[in-house]
C-alpha cells in the first residue's frame, strides 16, 4: 500500500481498477483547512492524463508494471509474435496493442513489452532504428532549398518525409517516438 503523501514522479498505483502513474505532484498546505496532495497522473493503459487532489492519508494499492525485452519474430494475421530471449517462449500480441510507432519495427528487433498482472497493454519499440529506403523519387542536382522534403517508403512499409538527397537503397536513422528522419546512416 502507498499513501498519497508518499507520491513521487513515476510511482504507479491502482485506483478504481485502473493503473495510474504519477506525472507531477505537489503537497499543498493552505493557511486554512487541511493539507492535500495535488496530483497529475496518467492512466498507464489508455494514456489519458487527469488531475486530482487527494487527502495525504488516502491509501492505494501499489501497481507493478512489468517491462520485459522481447524480440519481434513474425506476424500471423492480427497476431504479432514476440520471443522471450531468456526462455525462448513465443508470446502472441494482438495488433490493437502495438501502437503507431510499431510501423518502424522489423523482424528480429528487440522491443519492450509492458504488462500488468500478466495482461500485455503496450509494446515500446527502440527509440531509434536504422531502416533502408525502398522507394523514393530521385533528388535533382541543383535542388538545394533548405528544409525541403519528399516522401519515402521504408523496408517496413512505413512512409515518412526525408530530405531531397536521400535515394532508394540508403540506410537512414529514424526516431520512432515521432516518426522523424534523423540522419543518413554511415553503413
Amino acid at each position: 500500500m502507498i499513501s498519497a503523501g508518499d507520491f513521487r514522479n513515476g510511482v504507479t498505483f491502482e485506483m478504481d481498477g485502473n493503473v495510474m502513474q504519477v506525472v507531477e505532484f505537489q503537497h499543498v498546505k493552505p493557511g486554512k483547512g487541511a493539507a492535500f496532495v495535488r496530483t497529475k497522473m496518467r492512466n498507464v493503459i489508455t494514456g489519458a492524463v487527469t488531475e486530482t487532489s487527494f487527502n495525504p492519508t488516502a491509501k492505494f494499492e501499489n501497481a507493478y508494471v512489468e517491462k520485459k525485452e522481447m524480440e519481434y519474430s513474425y506476424t500471423d494475421g492480427d497476431l504479432y509474435y514476440f520471443m522471450d530471449t531468456e526462455t525462448f517462449d513465443m508470446v502472441p500480441i494482438n495488433a490493437d496493442v502495438l501502437g503507431d510507432a510499431f510501423r518502424f519495427v522489423k523482424e528480429t528487433m528487440v522491443c519492450k513489452i509492458m504488462s500488468y498482472k500478466g495482461k500485455v497493454f503496450g509494446v515500446e519499440p527502440p527509440n531509434f532504428v536504422e531502416l533502408e529506403v525502398t522507394q523514393t523519387d530521385p533528388g535533382f542536382k541543383g535542388d538545394t532549398a533548405t528544409n525541403v522534403t519528399k516522401p519515402a517508403t521504408l523496408e517496413t512499409g512505413a512512409e515518412i518525409k526525408v530530405p531531397l538527397f536521400i535515394n532508394t537503397g540508403d540506410m537512414i536513422k529514424i526516431d520512432t517516438r515521432n516518426g522523424d528522419y534523423l540522419e543518413r546512416s554511415k553503413s
